[in-house]
């Protein structure tokens, strides 16, 4: 399929995980690729790995906590290929506390990665965005709607997104920008293996898990896809669980 060809799209945590099977998707498909992430090494890998496959990509450190950086990454997009049509946000972090344990520093460093940092890119796309009536997709995910034992920073953190995603799809729906959450869970990926805190039950967990096994990130890249081609062009505000009927 080309369905992302000559459209370029910014992806965060391009890395690793969801981020990096993301651009990997999107360059089968044509896409040209600005890829960004804190992990130099693993972004280098990412880049050689989509160069291999005669694909266009630029990568960029970025720290999506900082505005400054956010802001010089989405020009440097612009600047080097002169329009952006896709906008994925996948760079994130997780962590489990006793919630009664939780410290505010650990809690306000998850808003400020996942919330502060899809705000960012968001914020500073959504211009150039407008001009190609194009899209944007945000990662939020099945803790955004129901409950995680351990988990509150981190679900407090994706229902965050997933609002405000919600938001910015009704304020520009009529100017033909769209956007869009996918909700995974039991996907593969170096983040999702935790450390859960001294004591934690994990028969909790059980009712979290999905019905048809731990699949790995291409099984969120192919949805993230059509989202954000042309077969997703009556979606926009919308979540999409990505869960293997974990919620059903």
């Amino acid at each position: 399929m080309s369905r992302l060809k000559n459209r370029v799209a910014l992806i965060s945590g391009a890395a690793s995980g969801i981020g990096r099977a993301t651009a990997e998707r999107f360059a089968a498909e044509g896409a040209t690729i600005f890829a960004v992430d804190l992990q130099e090494q693993a972004l280098a890998e990412t880049e050689a790995a989509l160069r291999e496959v005669g694909a266009t990509i630029t990568t960029a450190l970025c720290d999506v906590t900082d505005e400054g950086q956010v802001r010089e990454v989405v020009q440097r997009c612009l600047s080097q290929f002169g329009a952006l049509h896709q906008l994925t946000n996948m760079a994130g972090i997780l962590r489990f506390d006793h919630f009664h344990e939780l410290s505010l520093a650990d809690f306000e460093q998850v808003q400020r990665v996942n919330v502060t940092g899809t705000f960012l890119l968001c914020r500073e796309a959504v211009p150039a965005l407008l001009e190609q009536q194009g899209n944007i997709v945000n990662a939020a995910s099945t803790a955004s709607l129901q409950g995680v034992p351990w988990g509150a920073a981190y679900a407090a953190s994706k229902g965050a997104v997933l609002a405000m995603t919600r938001a910015i799809a009704v304020e520009y729906a009529d100017q033909g920008l769209r956007a869009n959450c996918v909700c995974p869970a039991d996907i593969k990926t170096p983040m999702t293996s935790p450390t859960f805190p001294e004591g934690a039950d994990l028969r909790k967990l059980g009712r979290l898990r999905s019905m048809t096994g731990v699949r790995g990130p291409e099984v969120v890249a192919s949805v993230i896809a059509m989202l954000a081609s042309d077969d997703g062009a009556h979606i926009t505000g919308e979540h999409i669980r990505v869960d293997g009927g974990a919620l059903a």
